[in-house]
């Protein structure tokens, strides 16, 4: 077979599951010649009934436009698929983008036409075929899942709701309130855009090949109004990105570089009614915007 003939692909019958088990799996990546690689942090669900419980706790409705983000070699898509009007999949691995529209039309023929790809770094992208995506429903590539996730919610304010997986100890990161030992920059980031919290933990056995770290699921309800502030997310980032960068200082040392000096930073602390001696980990995302609203830049 030359390399550019097409795959084939395990076809269900008549009765069959769409979905793809864990012999569909290994059989395509076999015939693509696919090993999941830990450089780009990829590991393929292999369970139907898991990717049936991501899609249903992401509450997906037949009338959501869904973006996934690392398709791999399409379980979540086919599930996604079967439940939303539209999906589109960001895939940056050749093999699998070429693979992928194969799968779903071998697989769910019927629905064929309601999928899109865009063959790229998820971190790059700018805009999306079709109407804009309501849902974000991902396995994220665990080395790079909290820039993606922060990318996509900044690029696609039409995201109104977002259910990841991802590494659980990122999931923790990601759902910390204030004061917590894991609050932090994603923490706060996430809390710009929206509502977040844990949804569940997932078994190391429902992937090809089992993870050595434990997965969680992340659910970002985004804001029904932005937060109100007069400062622009960029100059609350910057101060999120220097309070944290210092952890272990007070807030009057820890932003003494954002600020230009320490006693700069101590009369923004004070303009914004936070304690020059707090830290970080202690304040809300609203805390962190009333201090950029009165920073050097705002």
């Amino acid at each position: 077979m030359s390399s550019t003939d097409p795959v084939p692909v395990p076809v269900p019958g008549p009765d069959a599951d769409a979905l793809l088990g864990p012999a569909d799996i290994r059989e395509l990546a076999a015939r693509l010649g696919v090993r999941p690689t830990k450089q780009r942090g990829q590991n393929f669900v292999i369970d139907a009934n898991t990717v049936r419980r991501i899609v249903r706790t992401a509450g997906v409705r037949p009338e959501d436009v869904v973006v996934e983000v690392g398709p791999g070699l399409g379980s979540l898509t086919l599930a996604l698929l079967e439940a939303a009007d539209r999906v589109t999949a960001i895939e940056i691995d050749d093999v699998l983008a070429a693979a992928l529209p194969a799968t779903v039309g071998a697989r769910l023929p019927h629905r064929a036409d309601h999928f899109a790809l865009v063959h790229s770094d998820a971190l790059r992208v700018t805009e999306l075929p079709g109407p804009a995506p309501t849902a974000l429903v991902a396995n994220l590539p665990y080395n790079v899942a909290v820039p993606v996730l922060l990318h996509m919610l900044g690029r696609f304010p039409t995201i109104e709701r977002t259910l990841v997986m991802v590494q659980s100890e990122v999931a923790d990161r990601l759902a910390a309130p204030p004061g917590s030992k894991v609050y932090g920059v994603p923490s706060v980031k996430a809390a710009w855009y929206a509502h977040v919290k844990r949804a569940g933990a997932i078994g190391r056995n429902v992937f090809w090949p089992a993870p050595n770290v434990d997965s969680g699921l992340v659910s970002l309800i985004r804001r029904d109004e932005p937060l109100r502030t007069t400062a622009t997310r960029e100059q609350v980032f910057a101060v999120v990105d220097a309070a944290f960068a210092q952890r272990r200082k007070t807030l009057r040392a820890a932003l003494a570089g954002w600020a230009g000096s320490a006693g700069a930073a101590e009369e923004a602390l004070k303009a914004a009614g936070v304690s020059p001696q707090a830290r970080g980990e202690a304040l809300t995302v609203e805390d962190f915007a009333a201090i950029a609203e009165h920073g050097p830049a705002a």
